[in-house]
């Protein structure tokens, strides 16, 4: 017999880490909302593939970086019902050296990082705060622990996040709302793609990238009761990058 363990929001869940993460929240017993900015289509599918496993999902189409348009999807679903998990997964990436780098992909990149984060999780943890729990996770990168050359817009993006992560962490500890960061290293998605794989592989002490399914694991534990002990948290899965 299916049993909610509740509302859960994944941001930027079409493809990628975030469709992972919402079909491994899905078989965690979590309803899914799955957050696209314009690929429905690709959303829709992840619906359909938590629906025929037996969950519970729909598709919710906002851009994150755009406050009023997060407030018009996000509140009417969560007023009522708070959400139980919150993945802030959305996020660009747009490498160039930062001497090249336009106002105009430095704003994209931090916004939607950033941005995102701000006007997702404000709404979020206030019904978390009511009904004293809670599960925020966000998606940051290796590129914002250890800085890498041609990314310094997403470097400082995901560098704020961590710094975010851990500072709301302390602000809702007491609450029993629990917030975490997941810091992966080089996956297999879209934004990998025309990267120079031999030159990735080299640096990774594993010898491969890594499927966005592994990410989607830890990031599923840390949503889980599993982890009721662990908050403040930036946990690296990167192959033994450092």
């Amino acid at each position: 017999m299916y049993v909610s363990q509740g509302l859960a929001l994944v941001t930027g869940a079409s493809r990628g880490i975030g469709r992972a993460c919402a079909l491994a929240l899905a078989r965690e017993g979590f309803e899914l909302l799955v957050n696209f900015r314009v690929q429905e289509e690709k959303a829709r599918e992840v619906v359909r593939a938590i629906e025929s496993a037996g969950g519970k999902a729909r598709a919710l189409g906002f851009d994150v970086r755009d406050g009023a348009a997060t407030d018009r999807a996000l509140l009417p679903l969560i007023e009522e019902r708070p959400l139980a998990a919150l993945v802030v997964n959305a996020g660009i990436a747009k490498d160039n050296l930062l001497a090249a780098t336009t106002s105009e992909d430095w704003a994209s990149v931090v916004g939607t990082s950033l941005d995102g984060f701000f006007h997702t999780t404000r709404l979020a943890v206030r019904g978390m705060l009511r009904e004293r729990r809670g599960r925020i996770v966000t998606i940051a990168s290796v590129s914002g622990l250890a800085g890498v050359p041609g990314q310094t817009s997403y470097s400082a993006a995901k560098a704020g996040l961590i710094g975010a992560t851990r500072s709301l962490a302390q602000e809702v500890a007491k609450r029993g709302v629990l917030v975490n960061c997941v810091a992966p290293g080089f996956v297999e998605t879209d934004m990998t793609a025309s990267l120079p794989r031999d030159e990735i592989l080299k640096r990774i002490p594993l010898g491969r990238m890594a499927r966005p399914e592994e990410i989607a694991e830890v990031v599923a534990f840390l949503c889980s009761e599993r982890a009721s002990y662990i908050t403040g948290a930036v946990i690296p899965v990167t192959g033994g990058v450092l």
